[in-house]
């Protein structure tokens, strides 16, 4: 069978794609290399695609770089070593393939296909993400297949499902040009969705009275600085914060009684938690004046259309399902959804964050919006594989942190990683780290070497990324967007659908592997959604190479560009009664909260600037310029507590470990809060893993780890230096270009 993605002739213009970094989805159109000049590299060149429509030509400093990463630090060859403490030794592909094949037949043979673990990626493409569940939840038989979607976007999943019936967010991002309030909750959208921000900031500044904005964040960012009204609330009472702003709305007149009777169960509930929840109790506990509270009611009640939108503040939680779901009863409750500019709107994290979702990426699901647990769904799936009654194991699989407590019990003999760089994202590194090592064999799919990961690993494997094979992503807004191969793979790296077709064949399903490209498992996969709510059966790499990106639902006789922007128009929802669900959940507050030992709530975050775990943007110089090193910021009272000096190094100390950072005092975080970004892994020159500090408490209903908060405390360990960043009161501004 094929494995290699030919390069496309490009003579008529550049390769236009979607840009492989954060949720947005931005077209980027890629320019091939001139001749360099001596000594300098010959680079791919991005710009903004004018063309795409979620991002009109639009893109981030991270986009406009992206041709400087393709060739910088790749692996190019299987590598293998029989034991961690041992060097790399490069190996064939095939005889990476009997060493996987090995394994994985031990594996079965002595642990059953429970034995069996996937770690895959929102970096996938869907053609990746949809094969590896073919072969492991179903050719093999273990539904141990989760994805980093876990750490990202898991809440928002469970909360659509539990509210509505079925994930898929409702909204597009031409509401942002059509609500008159926009609620950021959980988000510091500047830096980790910049384009979008600076749709929402071109809007502001011509139409300064036709949009408000509400920002709701402990600390004070770049996204908080264009709020009319910032809630810098006390970490971990967000759900508290949204049954105060229903208290005011019931208090105000502004529920929608005719759509809440029509289209809505369980208003009863919802209204007698809501009484509870007066603005002097949640000022107490959220740490706000009541007057901002009531300020934001009024405007929520006097609007024509609100939209709401959330990231990874709200998901990384342990209460972040139902705070998903304060968020969905707001809108139901008011009549704020399923029309133009209004709606609960998440956005997701990674490229292809949603295309996993589609593809049945998370432990619990199968392809086209399906459950493991549901026996017709697993009939269809094994219907459609060509696959025996009851190949598809009936429990919910392991998530990722359940993986880590696998490998503990000595329960796993194959944990399989695919482009992501679990060893920097997940909580509690220390634990992890000792967890991996009690593996039989770790398996890593990547593009970039040295990473964390391959630290742990046994067997690396060159994967082809992003602009080298062919293959479909979905963003935020549920578009989908053919990404050509449009450059030459370095050396021998393959596409991660065609490592795990291989695998397949080489395990005895060779009918169910036998793709001969990423468009024939495009095909496969599309089918299998008819019908579904994320319906993309009308859509093939054809089409999308044709007539450009398409949102789902998309069935056969769809025309191009007529997908349908917004979910439950009609007020009726795919549950049982047909009927939105209403949610009365009271808050948990923070899974570790701060007390005399541990004063401070830690949380993370990004910079605009990187990407994740640095994989990729480490090997830019421009990108690391901003912020050479990562910062902690400390307010001025908690910084004279803990006897801290601007500039000076400061230990981090949790339960669970400590680390060290330059510290910068700002008023710009609230008291008890101290912030670090997450980007930085052992690997890289100033290490500050600030996820070994993080614990694995999770929300119990999506397993999401609470990956925002942890208790700590400071203590200073060196005197100030020269520094080399901005000081105090210094704060980031968004960096974003366009090409038109």
């Amino acid at each position: 069978m094929s494995h290699t993605s030919t390069p496309l002739p490009h003579a008529d213009g550049p390769a236009r794609a979607q840009c492989p970094y954060c949720g947005v989805g931005c077209g980027l159109e890629m320019k091939p290399p001139t001749a360099a000049a001596a000594g300098s590299e010959a680079l791919w060149t991005a710009r903004g695609d004018r063309h795409h429509p979620s991002s009109l030509g639009q893109v981030c400093v991270k986009g406009a770089t992206v041709g400087e990463t393709l060739d910088r630090n790749r692996l190019t060859t299987p590598l293998y070593r029989q034991r961690t403490d041992q060097p790399f030794a490069p190996i064939s592909w095939d005889l990476a393939f009997d060493l996987l094949e090995a394994q994985v037949r031990r594996t079965v043979a002595e642990q059953g296909p429970a034995g069996l673990a996937m770690y895959g990626s929102g970096q996938f493409q869907t053609e990746d993400y949809y094969v590896a569940n073919k072969l492991i939840k179903g050719a093999l038989g273990s539904n141990n297949f989760d994805a980093n979607s876990r750490l990202c976007m898991s809440s928002a999943v469970s909360g659509y499902v539990r509210s509505f019936g079925s994930d898929g967010p409702p909204c597009c991002y031409d509401d942002l040009d059509q609500a008159d309030t926009v609620l950021l909750i959980g988000t510091n959208t500047a830096e980790c969705h910049p384009v979008l921000f600076q749709r929402l900031l071109k809007r502001k500044r011509k139409q300064k009275q036709a949009v408000q904005i509400v920002v709701v964040d402990p600390r004070a960012t770049a996204t908080s600085d264009a709020a009319d009204l910032h809630l810098a609330i006390r970490p971990g009472t967000d759900l508290a914060l949204l049954h105060g702003l229903g208290h005011l709305l019931l208090e105000r007149g502004g529920v929608d009684r005719a759509y809440v009777q029509a289209s809505t169960e369980g208003f009863d509930a919802l209204k007698e938690l809501w009484a509870g929840w007066t603005p002097e109790r949640v000022s107490r506990f959220c740490g706000i004046k009541q007057q901002q509270l009531r300020q934001l009611a009024a405007r929520w009640a006097e609007s024509r259309a609100v939209l709401s939108l959330w990231s990874m503040g709200v998901n990384q939680s342990v209460e972040g399902t139902a705070t998903v779901a304060g968020i969905i009863n707001l809108h139901l409750v008011s009549g704020q959804i399923g029309r133009p500019g209004a709606g609960p709107f998440s956005l997701t994290g990674q490229p292809n964050a949603m295309g996993g979702r589609e593809a049945g990426g998370l432990a619990r699901l199968l392809p086209g919006y399906r459950n493991v647990t549901d026996a017709g769904h697993r009939a269809e799936l094994e219907h459609h594989w060509g696959l025996a009654p009851g190949a598809i194991a009936p429990e919910s699989g392991l998530t990722v942190w359940e993986q880590i407590e696998a490998m503990e019990r000595d329960e796993l003999g194959l944990w399989w990683v695919a482009a992501t760089n679990p060893l920097v994202s997940l909580p509690w590194l220390d634990r992890v780290r000792a967890a991996v090592a009690r593996c039989p064999m770790v398996v890593l799919n990547e593009a970039y070497a040295g990473t964390e990961t391959a630290a742990v690993a046994h067997l690396v494997l060159p994967a082809m990324q992003w602009s080298e094979k062919a293959g479909v992503m979905t963003n935020s807004e549920r578009r989908v967007t053919y990404c050509p191969a449009f450059r030459a793979a370095p050396g021998e790296a393959r596409p991660d659908w065609a490592i795990f077709a291989e695998l397949g064949r080489r395990l005895g399903f060779e009918e169910q592997f036998r793709y001969g490209s990423s468009a024939e498992v495009f095909a496969e996969f599309v089918a299998i959604t008819a019908g579904r709510v994320c319906d993309l059966s009308g859509l093939s790499h054809g089409l999308l190479q044709e007539h450009g990106p398409q949102q789902w639902p998309f069935p056969p006789g769809t025309a191009p560009g007529e997908g349908a922007p917004r979910l439950y128009t009609s007020g009726r929802f795919p549950t049982a009664s047909g009927r939105a669900r209403l949610i009365s959940e009271q808050p948990m507050g923070l899974g570790e909260p701060p007390d005399r030992d541990y004063p401070l709530v830690l949380t993370v975050g990004r910079y605009l600037e990187q990407w994740h775990t640095m994989t990729r943007t480490a090997h830019v110089e421009r990108l690391m310029r901003p912020h050479p090193e990562p910062l902690l910021e400390v307010n001025p009272a908690d910084a004279q507590e803990h006897g801290l000096i601007d500039g000076a190094r400061a230990e981090v100390i949790s339960r669970r470990g400590a680390v060290t950072a330059t510290v910068q005092i700002t008023d710009r975080i609230r008291q008890g809060t101290v912030f670090l970004p997450m980007h930085w892994g052992a690997a890289q020159e100033q290490a500050c893993e600030a996820n070994r500090l993080m614990h694995e408490l999770a929300c119990p209903i999506s397993q999401q780890p609470e990956l925002k908060a942890a208790a700590v405390t400071l203590k200073p360990i060196a005197a100030p230096s020269m520094r080399t960043l901005s000081h105090a009161g210094d704060h980031p501004v968004l960096r974003s270009e366009s090409k038109s």
